[in-house]
């Protein structure tokens, strides 16, 4: 026998996958998930379980109990088994890798625990920032290549969809490469840089703040410009005779607002540009940017016409500042009307400070979707759509990496979730391309066995935990099972 042909023969073929590699011993697959070990298919990372212990907020084992003592020295802690580093089931008439019992509060609970393939998936980014980062529908890209697009602005936070089928697959091989490369990075909490077309530049990490063309965001808005009136206009009367919050959505303008007007302050003949909503309120008083109040202006007198003069008089203070109470300037009108930048009042300053105060921190948020409803199901009972109908009716909790999620109404299961409420690494990838996620399905164990499920391949909690390449960690979202 040759060398090539012995190596060939040492060589194991890897079903975790569409791609179905060959791996050479010693060597991982593709995707750096799977490797061979001695001829033996293995998982190369470990198997994460987490648990709740006293020191990560568990609760104490009372020393006094009222029922019969169960012959336990001490009572085992809440453990959850989650779907990381357990494997998959592709191609999916497989049962899951792990089909775990346990009691929770005295019930009999089955967790079925997979890693799920999704090509049907993507990430969800809020972005808290007044700077304006695109265009809706405006193309983001990564390393040059189209990974997703801008959707619609949100209260102080702008939107971006990234992934989905269309990029993943629907593209060249180089845009589904790199779509894939980007969502496993923003899943794992690793920071990407984003452009968008006729938009800016941004870099995105889950839970830290954005940066925006360099500039790293310190704080998200108070309000718009309206709210922001309604909500410090006491603060400013008797201090000022006029004050304009810039705003790229809604400019407010103190003397003519509502709240202006209960508190009997005096029309001072200020012309605004822009298109008037209702008194007090402005529309696109310029383009949208990067400047004041998530405009392209840095000169906020541009967004003024002349003040009447039958209102308004030399003397005439106003105070001109942004829904974050980054930008601020005070003007006092000379005689011909026009207003001349002064220095701020000590008591304005403090006005200032406490929009600013008011302001909460700005972070990017990064929530993983997939949908859930397919062959993967297979891997839980022989007839899939009870699953599906079981999570509708609440029966079945849906967690991914032991992290709560929401699951969308109407059909499948279509769920998102938090990735920094998961643990690190949660994420993988196959070189199809697709995402690996974690999802797990928690019940009654009386449940389960109604749905079909694979009651032959039920093991304990107790075999699991004691298994070979098994890693805990410090649980911290609710165990899957108790609901409220």
């Amino acid at each position: 026998m040759t060398e090539t042909t012995s190596a060939a023969i040492d060589k194991i073929r890897c079903d975790a996958c569409p791609v179905m590699c060959y791996i050479k011993p010693g060597a991982a697959g593709a995707c750096d998930r799977y490797a061979n070990h001695d001829g033996k298919l293995v998982r190369v990372d470990p198997h994460v379980i987490l648990e709740r212990t006293v020191s990560h907020g568990g609760k104490l084992v009372p020393f006094s109990r009222t029922e019969d003592w169960d012959g336990k020295i001490v009572h085992e802690p809440s453990t959850f088994v989650t779907a990381i580093g357990a494997g998959t089931t592709y191609p999916d008439y497989k049962p899951a890798p792990f089909i775990v019992s346990s009691e929770i509060d005295g019930v009999d609970m089955v967790t079925v625990v997979t890693e799920g393939i999704f090509s049907y998936c993507g990430i969800k980014v809020k972005i808290d920032t007044d700077r304006y980062l695109g265009p809706e529908t405006a193309t983001v890209r990564a390393q040059g290549e189209a990974v997703g697009h801008v959707t619609t602005s949100e209260y102080g936070s702008q939107m971006l969809s990234l992934g989905g089928v269309h990029h993943l697959t629907g593209g060249s091989k180089k845009e589904g490469r790199v779509t894939c490369d980007t969502l496993m990075d923003l899943a794992n909490c690793k920071a990407v840089e984003l452009t968008i077309d006729g938009g800016a530049s941004v870099v995105v990490q889950a839970g830290q703040p954005p940066i925006v063309n360099g500039m790293k965001e310190e704080r998200m808005r108070v309000g718009c410009g309206s709210a922001t009136i309604g909500m410090f206009a006491k603060q400013w009367h008797g201090k000022v005779d006029e004050v304009v919050v810039v705003d790229d959505h809604i400019t407010g303008v103190l003397s003519e607002h509502q709240a202006g007007k209960l508190l009997d302050i005096a029309d001072t003949g200020i012309k605004m540009k822009g298109r008037r909503s209702t008194p007090g309120r402005y529309f696109q008083v310029a383009d949208p940017g990067t400047g004041w109040g998530g405009t392209n202006i840095s000169d906020p007198l541009a967004i003024l016409g002349p003040f009447d003069a039958k209102e308004a008089k030399a003397g005439l203070s106003m105070l001109m500042v942004s829904t974050t109470g980054e930008h601020s300037s005070y003007y006092v009108l000379d005689e011909a009307l026009k207003p001349v930048e002064t220095e701020m009042p000590d008591d304005l300053k403090f006005s200032v400070e406490r929009i600013q105060e008011n302001c909460e921190p700005a972070l990017c948020t990064v929530l993983f979707m997939a949908g859930a409803g397919g062959s993967l199901r297979a891997g839980v009972t022989d007839n899939p759509v009870r699953l599906t109908r079981s999570v509708k009716d609440a029966l079945t909790r849906v967690t991914s990496g032991g992290a709560p999620v929401y699951v969308w109404p109407g059909g499948g299961i279509t769920y998102m979730v938090d990735v920094t409420q998961m643990p690190s690494g949660a994420f993988g990838y196959v070189p199809t391309p697709a995402l690996v996620a974690p999802i797990e399905f928690t019940m009654k164990l009386s449940d389960y066995a109604a749905l079909g499920g694979h009651m032959d391949h039920v093991k304990p909690l107790s075999e699991v935990q004691n298994g070979d390449d098994v890693r805990q960690l410090p649980w911290q979202n609710p165990i899957p099972g108790r609901w409220a």
